[in-house]
């Protein structure tokens, strides 16, 4: 029974259009499409435990609730931020009890499972084993980092993709009829669509939001100027914490060392545009500039020190001049992986290899005991020998044949540097004999 003294407020303009059959749905045809797996499952109205992966307001509750309805099965939806131990018992005993009465399965939607624990997921397994719950996860990180391995060997993986400008166009086209006979132009669209950035709830309440505005301007027409007046630009798709900061620093990273300082550029443009740290961007161009540069131009290394400090002290915006002039000198700057690939092999070495004693012309002798027992006694002090470089000294323990780690590339001053070297081991080998 309704009551009439109580007003039903009016349900927002994304869950009004919330699709009720599969054909409604907007985007993932890649999932969705004639002969796709999920398609193919709804249609036969088997279902298996699935997780959806995929940036928000693409579709993943609303595929839930339809492959409830597609299996004529109870639904429950929680959510693991808000839901602990308690709440997943309860629905356990609801789906029991769905199951005794009437003879119904329960599909159990836990939307951003990734934030369920491991004991909260584990909770979960039994009853997904038995049968007793479909599962079907919603979450915006990887699944491989964030849900734990019993869980996902009982758990399809579905990717849902951001949703494209034309078929945002097609939420517009159904949104029309609520809109109270307010229409959008074409100019507003394409900033809200920008706006939206893939995400089609966000995209739906922008255009509510200029909707209303409009009318109560008096308005029957929203132009991009009104749009752009009536609302304000939201953060793109970006968490500080999540898969997108890193996708996003992965891809600025490959871009300063594949030298193409645009590419470069644009990705510290959308990362600081979504709400990125700065100082987390200085971070991964300090490491890269030895990791990528390193000797073939030891100016890097400082040029990056130095846009981190410029960053720290000034902050955005004034600071970003000075990570894009960094980016592009290291964008440009001649690269050498050398001191990293000689760095990662002796950390190998040292960590399969014994403890070996220092040996006792390496050794320092402070007390006069130590002299005595000949600690340093055949060190030979490089700037007194020709060329400052006491040739044929080893340096390595007894035992431990001197490798060549390090190997200088042909670029920029890693040429220089891999000409001293080869000098130096050409002094070596006439000391004492050529190594084989």
């Amino acid at each position: 029974m309704s009551d009439l003294f109580t007003s039903q407020p009016k349900p927002p303009l994304a869950e009004l259009l919330r699709p009720k059959t599969l054909n409604e749905v907007v985007g993932q045809r890649h999932l969705l499409g004639p002969g796709k797996p999920l398609r193919l499952a709804f249609e036969a109205g088997k279902l298996h435990s699935f997780i959806l992966w995929g940036p928000p307001g693409v579709g993943k509750t609303t595929l839930g609730r339809l492959a409830a309805n597609a299996a004529d099965s109870k639904f429950i939806a929680i959510s693991a931020v808000l839901a602990g131990v308690k709440d997943i018992r309860q629905a356990i005993d609801d789906a029991q009890d769905a199951l005794d009465r009437y003879g119904k399965s329960t599909v159990l939607f836990v939307d951003e499972i990734h934030r369920f624990n491991k004991s909260q997921q584990d909770a979960l397994l039994p009853h997904v084993e038995s049968g007793l719950l479909t599962l079907i996860g919603g979450t915006t990180e990887h699944p491989g980092m964030e849900v734990n391995n019993a869980l996902l060997s009982r758990a399809q993986v579905y990717t849902l993709t951001p949703l494209a400008d034309d078929e945002l166009q097609q939420l517009y086209q159904r949104a029309i009829p609520h809109l109270e006979g307010v229409t959008l132009h074409d100019d507003a669209l394409v900033l809200l669509k920008g706006y939206a950035d893939g995400d089609g709830r966000r995209f739906l309440n922008l255009v509510a939001q200029v909707a209303t505005a409009a009318k109560g301007a008096g308005l029957a027409h929203a132009s991009g100027e009104f749009a752009k007046a009536s609302t304000s630009p939201s953060l793109r798709r970006f968490d500080k914490g999540g898969d997108e900061l890193y996708w996003q620093l992965s891809a600025f990273h490959k871009s300063l060392r594949g030298s193409q300082p645009d590419a470069a550029l644009y990705w510290l443009a959308r990362i600081l545009d979504g709400g990125g740290d700065g100082r987390q961007v200085a971070r991964r161009m300090i490491a890269m500039a030895s990791e990528d540069i390193g000797n073939a131009d030891p100016r890097a290394l400082q040029l990056a020190l130095n846009a981190a400090e410029a960053y720290d002290r000034l902050g955005s915006p004034e600071g970003e001049l000075a990570l894009a002039q960094a980016v592009t000198y290291l964008a440009l700057a001649p690269k050498s992986n050398a001191a990293y690939l000689a760095w990662n092999q002796a950390k190998a070495f040292v960590k399969q290899d014994g403890s070996r004693p220092v040996p006792m012309h390496l050794r320092n002798a402070p007390a006069k005991l130590m002299k005595q027992m000949g600690y340093g006694s055949e060190y030979r002090y490089a700037h007194d020998e020709p060329e400052a470089y006491a040739a044929g000294q080893t340096y390595f323990p007894d035992g431990v044949e001197p490798p060549r780690w390090y190997q200088p590339t042909e670029r920029g001053l890693d040429i220089k540097l891999g000409e001293k070297l080869a000098r130096l081991r050409s002094l070596d080998e006439a000391a004492h004999g050529p190594k084989t």
